[in-house]
């Protein structure tokens, strides 16, 4: 946040310098008034009239050109602000996706928040505060008792935008906590609304929501409750101090101290005065979740900085993987990984199989460096997977997981892995075509420009697993990941990816597919079997099968592998 400020600080200084101006133009109407009372009433001249009118329009059209450049420079600063943390904020929050974390979730309302505050009109009032302190010395200068009515009023008005914000505060941040739980429960049920429209399951996910829900409008009602009588004790005591000026400006004029002139000026400055702290008032619940906003951009973005380092660009990857000794916890007292090794080298097949719960899918993102060891390292050509440059690494990795989840777009698209599908059309279709799903995507209804919908609703679970494979071998991987690769496919979709295996396996692609079904695994150069988090055997194919034999994991050439009946998820 700090590196935004300072590459965007011009916009502020120009806001604050046209805001010097501001506020010096508006005392062209309390002049006025001035003149008005004590000059043009009692020498009853037309011609100073004119001047006078003439000149206070021409600074009023001054001071709305300058509030117009003012708003325009603000409304800037809010897009530069989007540009500038949009992408880095949105990089976060999918690294605490990935691993497994959910405390950012609102990050990119955060950038939001900022934005609209910066945009809108509340924010005038912090850029004109500063400068009440002038019109109270202008008011000092007309009469002292009209500057200590003023000073007492002012500080009165901020002895209740500071109860305000101590009493609101707390109550507000509790609200958004919990409207950020309840926003992630509804996300969740939207997902999964097939399973909760076919289980009629809607009023248990309405009554869990309402209740969610209930809990934020109970802390904001409170909170309002409270600022709304903040806020009227404001507008009364706003009107009672203008009184308390007029009323001591007519016992200076009967007691012939002052002139009404100085009288409707005074009261007129004093009301400029107050109008940005009134406002600040009145919008102290942006102002605290701007503040907020700020604060958990800065934590997000300050940790990043830290960890943040531009890795050495590396030779191309070859594919050779070396796993050593991985563990992986998200409950230290229960890992879920217990000391995972093995080697590959470029161009090999392992098979990892075992039954469910026993961490393959764990062990698949963490290879990919998706979710990081608590000990152990993931190599790749030599390198930990960290070491890395994203840039480098991205196009030489591909990964089908076991849950497929495709974008909103074509098909291209998702093959493309969002870039351009018209420029990298050649690239498309050859991994269209190395996943054996070409010719199924002519048959869709616009071919490679068939729009899927959001998650790829237009098309069928196997449809969306076939694409997800071609979206995994775009372009040159070195490295493939295969997690249930055939948990939707008929055998017309089972054959065309055993022939992508065999064609990845010929292109020297390093392969791991994770199976319970052994069709797939005849390929294989290894196996590993995974129970409980820890590796139970490994080694050639051919070996392991018949040591899995010898234990009756087998009970015949017919019998499926039984180490496992269902495909799990870890």
């Amino acid at each position: 946040m700090r590196e935004y400020l300072s590459r965007s600080k011009f916009f502020f200084i120009y806001a604050g310098v046209f805001s010097f101006f501001i506020n010096l133009l508006m005392l062209a109407y309390p002049i006025y008034m001035m003149q008005l009372f004590d000059r043009v009433f009692s020498s009853r001249s037309y011609e100073t009239l004119v001047m006078l009118t003439i000149a206070v329009l021409g600074a009023l059209a001054v001071w709305a050109a300058l509030e117009m450049l003012r708003s325009r420079l603000l409304v800037r600063a809010g897009v530069a602000l989007d540009r500038m943390l949009g992408e880095p904020v949105l990089g976060e929050l999918l690294k605490t996706a990935r691993a497994g974390g959910g405390g950012q979730g609102g990050s990119m309302r955060d950038v939001q928040t900022l934005r609209g505050f910066l945009t809108g009109h509340t924010v005038f009032a912090f850029f004109d505060l500063p400068w009440a302190p002038l019109y109270i010395l202008l008011i000092y200068l007309f009469h002292p008792l009209f500057g200590v009515i003023a000073t007492i009023g002012i500080a009165l008005l901020f002895t209740l935008t500071w109860i305000d914000e101590k009493t609101t505060k707390p109550l507000l941040n509790e609200a958004n906590l919990r409207y950020r739980h309840a926003a992630r429960f509804l996300d969740s049920s939207v997902r999964n609304a097939e399973v909760v429209n076919a289980m009629h399951m809607t009023p248990a996910v309405g009554e869990r929501y309402r209740r969610l829900n209930d809990e934020v409008l109970g802390l904001q009602a409170l909170a309002s409750n409270r600022a709304g009588m903040i806020v009227a004790t404001t507008k009364f005591l706003r009107l009672a101090l203008q009184i308390a000026m007029l009323a001591t400006g007519a016992y200076l004029i009967i007691g012939q101290h002052t002139s009404p002139g100085i009288m409707i000026g005074a009261t007129l400055i004093f009301g400029r005065a107050l109008a940005p702290i009134e406002l600040a008032t009145m919008s102290w619940k942006a102002g605290i979740e701007a503040r907020a906003a700020y604060a958990r951009l800065s934590e997000l973005l300050g940790a990043a900085a830290q960890a943040a380092r531009r890795p050495l660009e590396l030779p191309p990857p070859q594919g050779r993987v070396s796993v050593e000794r991985v563990v992986f916890a998200r409950d230290p007292a229960r890992p879920v990984l217990k000391g995972v090794s093995f080697a590959l080298e470029p161009g090999e097949v392992l098979g990892i199989i075992g039954p469910s719960g026993a961490g393959k899918s764990t062990l698949a993102r963490v290879i990919l460096g998706l979710w990081s060891p608590a000990s152990g390292a993931v190599r790749l050509d030599g390198a930990a997977i960290a070491d890395w440059a994203p840039a480098q690494i991205g196009p030489a990795l591909g990964y089908l997981p076991q849950d497929v989840e495709l974008f909103a777009g074509t098909v291209g698209d998702n093959i493309a892995r969002l870039g351009d599908a018209a420029a990298l059309s050649e690239q498309v279709i050859a991994a269209a075509r190395r996943a054996h799903v070409h010719e199924l995507i002519l048959g869709l209804p616009h071919g490679y420009e068939t729009e899927i919908g959001d998650g790829g609703a237009a098309l069928s679970g196997g449809q969306r697993q076939r694409i997800a494979l071609a979206r995994a071998v775009f372009g040159s991987p070195r490295l493939v990941v295969l997690d249930e690769p055939n948990s939707n496919l008929d055998s017309e979709g089972e054959d065309g990816l055993v022939r992508t295996l065999t064609k990845l396996k010929e292109d020297g692609v390093t392969t791991i597919v994770i199976s319970h079904r052994p069709s797939l695994l005849a390929g294989a150069d290894k196996l590993l079997v995974l129970k409980d988090g820890k590796v139970e055997m490994q080694g050639p194919r051919q070996e392991v099968l018949a040591r899995l034999g010898r234990l009756g994991v087998y009970g015949g050439p017919a019998r499926p592998l039984a180490v496992g009946e269902t495909a799990g998820r870890t």
